[in-house]
């Protein structure tokens, strides 16, 4: 953390003898010897945090806190006391103080409280700049500066021109389709139609006269003949989601469809020339799926001509409050609300829990809180319950110097792999990818584990 600081006491043997402390433990100091001297310090050159002793002349370190208060409401100020007392920390609060502590100062504590209020301020900074921004919804789940990110936008942008098929994958709620609408408006088939089905939620016996049509008569209520929406796609884009759900005997059909550009509507004679591209989604390791006989290598090929991964909302960093604050807009405008933005400490919760949910599970707690607010920033109190009580999970190697707490190779390997195949949604062959292994070894660990079986893509 690069952390500026401004220390201000009047007393110069304690002002060189704390910021030597400070300094030592990778703090950027400054100092100053008088409240006024710390106006003009912070008027000179911005700081993440400001501590400052109370008893000082002839402008006391209330005094000062309620100066910068006024002119920095944004920067957390600590003030320090060799008389501390209730009364004097109730006060000290009262004037805008962030933290209070006592003389002789404890560094350790000092410490603390300073990397505390130096991420409040640098998280209210963030949270300032994306208020200024002033963000839409705005395909909410494409916002982001992260690496991660970055990489999608990027390769969006370079296939959108081609009329390649495109196979995007990732966990659950990411945003799979909004990457496929981003593919279709960038496209020269903008101003034709992007057609979506999520294959999932049909039963077989409806999947095949929903994607190719049927004829009159085709079957039972057939009344009419009715194009598939292959054909319904015709000039645009048709978004298959949950891919990897498909029937095998549909599998087939749709390989055939894809190679001939040609559909067979349910009944009928003849043939329909389709012009579509085709964009296909799925939250299945369909590599793993092949391997198990579960998926059609040729179909495999054919649909991931190029193949799009999107992260989950872990792997974002900060994405998640871009995210947040493009939904909040949303939201707080259909909920009739003049609400502005999230605080600190909501945010800080936003970028430490883990969203298993992804972006759908942000969507949910942004609506939720937006339902629950009464000021102008989303609180703490306004997130769900699981926010609040969220504790990040230790990692799997601890420093100890203790023999007793050291534990066998081999089980720290096993908490390891299935902490990262938890961390990848249970999908075996990514997390094959991240441990560096081979997929066939992964398994082999597994079952010896007794975690074999088919892997967990829900």
């Amino acid at each position: 953390m690069s952390a500026r600081l401004l220390l201000v006491d009047d007393d110069e043997a304690l002002l060189t003898t704390f910021e030597r402390g400070l300094k030592k433990r990778g703090f950027d100091v400054q100092t100053a010897r008088s409240g006024l001297a710390a106006l003009e310090a912070l008027d000179a050159q911005p700081v993440d945090a400001v501590i400052t002793d109370v008893s000082m002349r002839p402008m006391t370190g209330l005094e000062l806190c309620e100066r910068i208060r006024a002119g920095h409401p944004h920067l957390p100020v600590i003030l320090l006391t060799a008389f501390g007392s209730l009364e004097t920390a109730v006060e000290a609060i009262r004037r805008g103080a962030y933290d209070f502590l006592q003389k002789p100062l404890d560094l350790d504590l000092a410490e603390h409280a300073l990397r505390r209020a130096v991420e409040l301020s640098q998280l209210r900074g963030e949270l300032t700049r994306l208020r200024a921004e002033s963000p839409s919804k705005h395909s909410a789940g494409l916002i982001g500066d992260s690496p991660a990110m970055r990489r999608v936008l990027d390769t969006i942008t370079r296939v959108a021109p081609a009329d390649a098929t495109v196979l995007i994958t990732g966990e659950s709620g990411v945003g799979k389709e909004l990457v496929a609408r981003a593919l279709h408006d960038q496209s020269p088939r903008a101003r034709g139609s992007f057609v979506a089905v999520n294959v999932a939620a049909l039963p077989e016996s409806l999947l095949e006269s929903e994607l190719f049509g049927h004829a009159k008569g085709a079957f039972t209520d057939a009344r009419s003949a009715r194009s598939g929406l292959f054909v319904q796609a015709h000039g645009g884009t048709l978004f298959l989601d949950e891919v990897g759900e498909m029937p095998a005997s549909m599998q087939a059909k749709l390989l055939r469809a894809l190679q001939e550009r040609t559909v067979r509507p349910v009944g009928a004679d003849s043939e329909i020339p389709f012009d579509a591209r085709i964009v296909a989604a799925t939250n299945r390791d369909l590599v793993a799926s092949v391997e198990r006989g579960a998926f059609r290598e040729d179909l495999y090929f054919r649909l991931a001509v190029i193949e799009l991964e999107v992260p989950p909302l872990r792997a974002r960093g900060a994405d998640v409050l871009k995210i947040a604050h493009g939904l909040l807009t949303d939201a707080a405008a259909r909920a009739n609300k003049d609400i502005t933005g999230i605080d600190a400490e909501a945010a800080r919760l936003l970028l430490r829990y883990r969203w298993p949910g992804n972006v759908r599970e942000l969507v949910n707690c942004v609506e939720r809180a937006v339902a629950m607010a009464r000021y102008e920033l989303i609180t703490v109190d306004d997130l769900p319950p699981r926010l609040q009580d969220y504790e990040p999970r230790r990692d799997v190697l601890v420093s100890t110097d203790d023999p007793g707490e050291l534990v066998p190779l081999e089980q720290v390997e096993r908490r390891y792999i299935l902490r990262v195949l938890e961390a990848v949604g249970g999908r075996r062959g990514q997390a094959a990818k991240v441990l560096g292994l081979d997929r066939k070894t992964l398994y082999r660990k597994l079952e010896r584990w007794g975690h074999g079986g088919a892997d967990d893509e829900t």
